[in-house]
């Protein structure tokens, strides 16, 4: 990360300050529940490529540095939300907002930085940025209830997983994409290359977290219980390609259990064993691998040589990140 980054310093420190402000509050209790939020940014993945497309078509603008502020509240609000819904008690190994402040608080908390996401929005003075990120809270939530009634009916297919993706993780760097190049000026053929990119990055993201999933020493290092996604009910793409070969059909049965939430302890321990037994963790990866060459393809359009090396780390980091 830090290697990728390296255009972007200064933009990045911008970023930071900014972000920061946006989450300080006057009041006592709200600005404690702010900085808690405030001290979970993690790798700040999504900031990192909207700027770094942004650098392509020239100097960083404070129109796009806000825009990453915009992008990263509405983010941070879904989380919040999503924390509450899924009833989930920790957030990169620190206690859920709503663990600390309750479910009241932390519901009140995201609606607050939804509000100061179209603010942000509303100050770059450009209504393509408002529109995009207003669009993009729907879109989110709408993933969000495809996925639960998905659960509820036990549908588990790759084209509903993909989708799913799409309206959620995929959502959120292609808006890093198309906010990057329309915040810098890009021409409208150079605005879709960088949305495109970011969707296909998206997608690899969401693919290697579910990675994680099934592998112990990965869950410790990112504070993740292994198959903690089969747990709440979420078959991934791993799972849903033993499903499909598994001729005995007990992957597809367990399947079935576990999107029924009626899976014991075994029963997902054992669908862990037979995804892996029947090559799920290889044809993710593989599916992955499809990805990245098309991201590759997508970089030849960049010309700033420096930005389409860090833009080319960063999608290897996406796909081969241990975390």
């Amino acid at each position: 990360m830090n290697t990728l980054r390296q255009p972007i310093l200064n933009e990045l420190d911008r970023y930071q300050q900014l972000f920061r402000q946006t989450l300080t509050h006057e009041d006592d209790f709200l600005g404690q529940a702010l900085s808690h939020v405030a001290s979970r940014q993690g790798k700040m993945m999504r900031p990192v490529l909207l700027l770094l497309v942004a650098k392509e078509f020239g100097p960083v603008s404070d129109v796009s540095v806000r825009a990453a502020v915009t992008l990263e509240l509405l983010h941070t609000a879904s989380l919040v939300h999503d924390d509450v819904v899924d009833n989930s008690a920790e957030r990169r190994g620190q206690p859920a907002e709503h663990t600390l402040f309750g479910n009241k608080v932390a519901i009140l908390v995201g609606d607050y930085m939804l509000s100061s996401a179209l603010h942000q929005a509303a100050l770059t003075g450009d209504m393509r940025i408002v529109d995009i990120i207003a669009r993009l809270g729907g879109t989110l939530a709408e993933g969000e209830v495809r996925q639960l009634a998905d659960i509820r009916q036990a549908v588990a297919t790759e084209a509903a997983y993909f989708n799913i993706i799409r309206h959620k993780t995929a959502a959120l760097f292609e808006a890093c994409g198309r906010l990057g190049a329309i915040s810098a000026g890009a021409p409208e053929p150079m605005v879709q290359t960088a949305a495109l990119l970011g969707e296909t990055i998206g997608t690899c993201f969401q693919i290697r977290d579910d990675i994680f999933d099934y592998f112990e020493d990965d869950a410790q290092r990112i504070g993740k219980p292994t198959a903690s996604d089969m747990r709440d009910g979420k078959v991934t793409l791993p799972a849903l390609y033993a499903a499909s070969v598994d001729t005995t059909g007990e992957a597809a049965k367990l399947a079935a259990f576990v999107l029924q939430r009626s899976a014991s302890d075994a029963d997902v321990m054992r669908l862990v064993e037979l995804t892996k037994q029947h090559g799920g963790i290889d044809y993710a990866r593989d599916t992955m691998e499809t990805y990245r060459r098309r991201a590759r393809r997508l970089l030849d359009d960049f010309s700033n040589s420096e930005v389409r090396s860090a833009l080319a780390a960063y999608v290897d980091f996406t796909i081969d990140r241990d975390r």
